[in-house]
């Protein structure tokens, strides 16, 4: 006797799951950041103080410079300061606080506002500019020109950072502006000829750094004036 048919009627067919989403790419390791130039100033300043106190010898500190700025990633750069302690006046991150009201004067709480850099090479600012708070030069077997006799100074007081090895730092300054100086030279020159201007309210050059087997040398500019010092730094360059 044939078996009865079964009536029941069949389920809704099996569903295939749901694909897992995507895992987010995980974010890059800190060592593996891409490196600012304000990491690699950073690090210059950590390695500049190791030299001026004598950790570091004048040819131990030219190679690491060479490769601070070569440097893609800021993993390439904190090896070269691992035996170094953290300079005067920096937290552990390397950066400088917070300046307080009525504190440090402007000079000193300031980040770097330009960089010239000249590495087997040469590099020049002249002409019509805007002058920052800080400017660093930077010369490694070339030569920085940095003429400030027609740029335009919006505040009173400016200090560049120039560091020559095995080259050299120019600095060219209007005949009626304050230039101070203060800076080292190991077989080399360190020569900024200060003087006082006439006007107090006339800008102030403040020149720093150290010079190793090469030069720095900042001067007056003869017969150039910057005209209008009561309202240049005032004055917008294009107005």
């Amino acid at each position: 006797m044939p078996a009865p048919p079964d009536l029941r009627k069949p389920g809704p067919a099996p569903q295939a799951p749901h694909p897992a989403p995507p895992a987010a790419a995980p974010a890059p390791s800190p060592a593996g950041l891409r490196a600012s130039d304000r990491d690699r100033d950073r690090i210059a300043d950590i390695l500049r103080e190791g030299l001026a106190e004598g950790r570091l010898t004048a040819e131990e500190h030219s190679e690491r410079i060479d490769l601070v700025y070569r440097a893609k990633t800021v993993g390439e750069l904190e090896p070269l300061v691992g035996d170094l302690p953290v300079p005067t006046g920096r937290d552990r991150g390397g950066h400088r606080p917070a300046p307080r009201p009525g504190g440090a004067p402007h000079s000193a709480t300031s980040a770097a506002s330009e960089n010239l850099i000249a590495v087997f090479g040469g590099a020049t600012r002249k002409g019509r500019w805007r002058v920052g708070p800080r400017t660093t030069a930077f010369a490694l077997f070339g030569g920085v020109e940095i003429d400030l006799t027609e740029a335009v100074f919006q505040q009173q007081e400016i200090v560049i950072n120039a560091t020559a090895i095995f080259g050299g730092v120019e600095i060219r300054v209007p005949e009626n502006v304050t230039l101070r100086g203060t800076g080292t030279g190991i077989f080399g020159g360190f020569d900024v000829r200060s003087r006082e201007g006439g006007d107090p309210e006339a800008p102030i050059v403040v020149v720093t750094g150290f010079a190793v087997f090469g030069g720095v040398d900042a001067r007056p500019k003869r017969g150039k004036i910057l005209r209008d010092l009561r309202d240049r730094m005032r004055r917008d360059p294009g107005g």
